[in-house]
């Protein structure tokens, strides 16, 4: 995939005001703990996770994406009537039929010409959705795109926490695959792309490459309905499956760029927790290279990990004109994106 007309015209994003420590989720588990002589503390040391943030209970996604989009929108000064493009990226969705987006569309009141569609591919969602659209733009089907996320990992882990201090046969080995289930957080984010005359003074996405390992999709898998969710996670050999993955697909990235690594100024991956980002790093040979990081005080927050970071970082003003950045997508499946952007 290779852009030359597709900028990041702008964004913003939505955090909770309820937070849950690792330390509160501990006392919830604490029948759990003292029953299988689990170590205080043990949640936050594995993971790296300080909090995580959840939305009130009834709380639907295309609120969450409806905020946060009219957030951006206030800022970004277009006619919402010039996006021909919305795509709703998220793991959680309303219902399963229509789409979430058609209720964001409606709420936003944009344009009938509008096309609009749910894009559903776990924590790569809006990272995928930034491929799509730029190719629209590319081809000139469309001035602006709008791609929102609305995850809320509330659900998750309320049935999580009742499982787990339910059912009496757990041990130490068979709660190993609900570990992740207690990473999850909750957050919003609205992404607006366009073509670069558009935005001539913003970064722009110039490419990127996509490769998937299909073999591992048993490795992370999720059920139930919009309120109520449960997954289980090989956490260790999903690492694995994904480090192998992620190291491929930066070469082929690297390529389709005409990139080296010392080329790079900064590095934005997917916020899992402490033992993914550092092993991941490692693997493209990428450890020394600026990076910024959310996963301490927001948890995963599956498809809007990735962008709220990036949005986060920008608020530092650390990020220069002229530096360019590497956006790591992965989303269980496996399947990786990788995108090359300038700023």
């Amino acid at each position: 995939m290779k852009y030359q007309n597709v900028a990041l015209h702008s964004f913003d994003y939505l955090e909770p005001e309820e937070f849950l420590t690792s330390e509160d989720i501990e006392e919830k588990l604490s029948p759990l703990y003292q029953r299988l002589n689990l170590p205080a503390g043990r949640l936050e040391l594995m993971t790296g996770i300080q909090s995580r943030g959840i939305w009130p209970n009834g709380t639907r996604p295309s609120d969450l994406s409806t905020r946060s989009a009219k957030k951006l929108l206030a800022k970004s000064g277009i006619d919402k009537s010039d996006i021909g493009l919305l795509i709703h990226a998220s793991v959680c969705r309303d219902f399963l039929e229509p789409s979430t987006a058609s209720v964001v569309h409606h709420n936003l009141e944009l344009n009938e010409d509008a096309m609009i569609y749910d894009l559903s591919n776990a924590c790569l969602g809006v990272v995928n959705a930034m491929a799509m659209a730029a190719n629209m733009i590319e081809l000139g089907q469309i001035k602006y795109a709008l791609i929102v996320s609305g995850e809320n990992g509330g659900p998750l882990l309320s049935q999580t926490l009742d499982y787990l201090n339910g059912d009496l046969t757990l041990t130490r080995k068979s709660i190993k695959k609900y570990i992740a289930n207690l990473t999850i957080g909750s957050a919003s984010v609205a992404y607006l792309l366009s073509h670069k005359d558009l935005a001539p003074t913003a970064p722009r996405i110039i490419g990127g490459a996509v490769c998937t390992d299909s073999s591992a999709n048993i490795l992370c898998q999720g059920d139930g309905d919009t309120t109520s969710l449960m997954m289980e996670t090989d956490s260790e050999e999903l690492l694995k499956h994904g480090l192998e993955l992620a190291k491929k697909n930066w070469n082929k990235t690297k390529e389709v760029l005409n990139w080296k690594n010392s080329d790079v100024d900064w590095v934005i991956g997917h916020q899992v927790g402490t033992a993914h980002e550092r092993l991941t790093m490692e693997a493209m040979e990428l450890s020394e290279h600026k990076t910024y990081t959310t996963y301490e005080t927001l948890g995963n927050t599956g498809s809007a990990a990735l962008p709220i970071t990036l949005a986060k970082l920008v608020e530092t003003n650390k990020l220069k004109k002229g530096e360019k950045v590497a956006l790591l997508g992965i989303g269980s499946g496996l399947t990786s994106i990788m995108l090359g952007v300038e700023w």
